[in-house]
């Protein structure tokens, strides 16, 4: 299929903001991919070429997107950055260079869908000497056979920015309407999908959810959709949790006070301590022990304490985990700070060195998946028995979490104090009957921590600084997440980091460094970054403010450390914004 096919509907999608206008652009295109393309073709709505369940990421800077946009259009580097400062955006400074250049028809050839995805999944693995003029040729090769608007769009797709507005949720609406022929119809003029009664709205709602649980248990959409193109719903049914594939993680909600957590999910309820650590999803079977991250990346090498406590203690043949590492002083035997931890992350040297200065204890709280059977639909209280007959506990090695299960505010209220004081960052409450969502931010279990005055927002723009702060990023747009899973700005930050390198605290410099590589444009001192580093942001209070797309804006925020366990996807919500803010309101 032509690369050309794709880009069509690249520039439809972005021509509305309309969700059903986008779902309906989807199904039809999608009707017209061949099944030997559909896998691939799905990767490039989403703007990515591996799975989500795959970590790996195309590491292509836009200093290399300047090298290969030059080398393409016969330009100079030089003319490529100048042309991006004024434009503020690559992808159409490619468009621009590439509809220029001399003889166009000489040399430009029609790009496939199957020759952009299998170039680009090349470039992880070039390492070595030579490996990032691979790239870049690579890179050019396509460049240089593409049309304007096929430039545009492969450059943001290499830098991983596509944005045309192709959410989960559409993309899963868009899958139910091409292949499970819902019953609805579909009204251009007034951009609404007709329902006849509450029967057809459930009918409707009911594949939608086929749609979701296939997708929940495998993370891979093209799947998804190849699955549903050829087996319809019988067959989408059959799609089931994968040992060694991550899924997602179900993530909370939050709420002020431990009654009302325990209210929210019903009583009596499930409390747990929160633990101020480092999510893990462990994949056993036998002696193999895969760990991941909430972001999905393999961390195994980085804690083989972890794999040797699930090896030792682990009486399941097979599992998948969701846990929580927490650090602990050797000496005193006291839970640590995640920021104490978070280091060992991405260390890939001296493990053993790094792990005696900061063990960790695996505390499991939660079973996907034991001995064959798939627990994602079982109520969390029959999860948690069996949780407990598979795990023999062994402190500071790997144990279950501390639960209890109450309907008494005061035994509860009581509950959340001793974890605070064990060093934690507060409880979760849980719903007794509670399914496992993966992905999901569900009402049925909640958070609860001392204050609501800290948010974990992601960068999206930054000032590099002045005078003695020259060569750093200073200041710092923050974002959360609104009801579309799209980022809306709330505010600017820029205190909270040191200067100077200190065993405590994050520098400028640190963040600097992680930033560049996500630099997407600059205009004079200000940049824009891609999504990807997520701060744990203290403030004082919240404001209603026009100045941000959030609608709001914090007062005196200050940066407490970088969340490395963070992906932009678990970001705060607006949701928890406003509940915030309301909550503030009441104090």
């Amino acid at each position: 299929m032509h690369y050309s096919s794709l880009v069509s509907v690249y520039q439809s999608l972005e021509s509305t903001s309309k969700r059903l206008e986008k779902t309906r652009l989807l199904s039809e295109f999608l009707k017209k991919v061949p099944e030997a393309e559909l896998e691939r073709t799905i990767l490039l709505l989403q703007g990515r070429v591996f799975p989500s369940w795959d970590s790996r990421n195309l590491g292509f800077s836009t200093a290399l997107a300047v090298k290969a946009i030059a080398a393409a259009t016969g330009n100079t580097e030089a003319k490529v950055t100048s042309l991006w400062k004024k434009e503020g955006d690559l992808g159409k400074v490619a468009a621009l260079l590439s509809e220029k250049k001399k003889q166009t028809a000489l040399f430009a050839t029609d790009v496939s869908v199957k020759e952009v995805v299998e170039t680009l999944r090349k470039l992880p693995g070039r390492e070595g000497k030579g490996s990032v003029d691979q790239k870049v040729k690579s890179v050019a090769a396509l460049l240089g056979s593409a049309t304007g608007e096929e430039a545009r769009f492969l450059v943001r797709t290499v830098l991983e920015t596509l944005r045309v507005g192709v959410a989960e949720g559409t993309l899963r609406d868009a899958i139910c309407w091409t292949y499970l022929d819902p019953p609805i119809t579909f009204d251009m003029e007034k951009n609404d999908i007709g329902l006849k009664d509450e029967e057809t709205r459930d009918a409707y709602n009911k594949l939608l959810a086929v749609v979701q649980k296939a997708y929940d248990r495998c993370n891979d959409y093209g799947l998804v959709a190849a699955t549903a193109k050829t087996g319809g719903v019988k067959a989408l049914e059959k799609i089931s949790l994968a040992l060694f594939t991550p899924v997602r993680v179900m993530l909370a909600q939050r709420e002020p006070s431990v009654a009302a957590g325990l209210e929210r999910v019903g009583k009596p309820g499930a409390l747990e301590y929160k633990y101020d650590g480092f999510r893990m999803q462990v994949h056993k079977e036998d002696d193999k022990v895969i760990i991941f991250t909430r972001r999905l990346e393999e961390v195994t090498e980085q804690f083989p304490e972890v794999v040797e406590a699930v090896k030792e203690h682990v009486k399941a043949k097979t599992a998948i985990f969701d846990c929580e590492a927490v650090g602990f002083d050797s000496k005193t035997g006291k839970y640590t700070p995640f920021q104490q931890i978070s280091q060992r992350i991405r260390r890939k040297y001296d493990i053993a060195a790094i792990q005696e200065k900061f063990p960790v204890e695996l505390n499991i709280f939660d079973a996907l998946y034991l001995d064959g059977e798939e627990l994602l639909d079982t109520p969390f209280a029959e999860r948690r028995k069996l949780l407990e007959k598979a795990i023999k506990p062994v402190p500071k090695r790997v144990r279950l979490s501390e639960l209890l299960i109450t309907s008494d505010d005061k035994a509860a209220e009581k509950f959340y104090k001793e974890s605070l004081a064990a060093g934690n960052e507060g409880v979760m409450c849980k719903a007794l009957d509670g399914k496992y969502q993966p992905g999901s931010r569900v009402g049925h279990m909640v958070k609860v921590k001392p204050v609501l005055d800290t948010m974990d927002l992601v960068v999206v723009a930054a000032e590099w600084g002045e005078g003695k702060r020259s060569g750093w990023l200073t200041s710092f747009t923050v974002a959360c997440q609104d009801d579309d899973n799209e980022l809306v700005t709330i505010g600017k930050v820029g205190t909270g980091l040191k200067e100077l390198e200190q065993e405590d605290g994050v520098t400028f410099n640190q963040v600097t460094e992680l930033l560049k590589p996500h630099i997407l444009s600059e205009s004079g001192r200000e940049v824009t970054v891609k999504p990807d580093v997520v701060f744990e942001i203290a403030f004082e209070e919240i404001q209603r403010s026009p100045s941000y797309t959030s609608g709001y804006a914090l007062r005196f925020p200050r940066i407490l450390r970088v969340r490395d366990d963070r992906s932009p996807n678990e970001v705060t919500t607006i949701e928890e914004v406003h509940v915030a803010f309301e909550h503030q309101r009441g104090r």
